[in-house]
């Protein structure tokens, strides 16, 4: 009796897929073209200044957002992640200052309000105050005789 070997679909593919990664990490791994220097721009000092404020932004949502952890995960999670919201308020806020597209302008200021209703939100649903806010008054019910 004969058998014959029948070479599965799935063994055909193999080198194909081999030489796919192996063209792609090749061209991966050389070194980009050399890019002309660009021309300074009229508003080079608003990117600057941007730049700036956008790396204040980053650099304190980063530190903002590296908190102990409690072992309480709904507290954890509101305390990394309201940071982070506000950093996207900050990053907005510096495109208000310094950008010129309007509908950019526009998305900034849907961020803006969207973060800042998230934030609130977080602080609800964790009892935390709103920044500035003042607890309460305690609440005293005196019955009636």
């Amino acid at each position: 009796m004969i058998q014959r070997h029948r070479i599965r679909p799935s063994f055909l593919l193999l080198p194909l897929l081999l030489a796919v990664l192996a063209f792609g990490l090749i061209a991966f791994l050389q070194p980009a073209p050399a890019q002309a220097p660009v021309a300074p721009a009229a508003h080079d000092g608003a990117a600057t200044a941007f730049q700036r404020e956008n790396d204040v932004a980053m650099e304190r949502m980063m530190t903002d957002m590296h908190v102990p952890a409690t072992g309480d995960v709904d507290r954890d999670f509101t305390r990394m992640m309201i940071p982070h919201h506000q950093g996207a308020i900050d990053m907005a806020q510096a495109l208000l200052r310094h950008g010129s597209n309007p509908e950019l302008k526009a998305l900034a200021r849907a961020i803006i309000a969207k973060q800042e209703e998230e934030i609130a939100t977080m602080r609800r649903i964790g009892g935390e105050p709103a920044p500035g806010a003042s607890p309460a008054p305690p609440h005293h019910h005196h019955m009636q005789k």
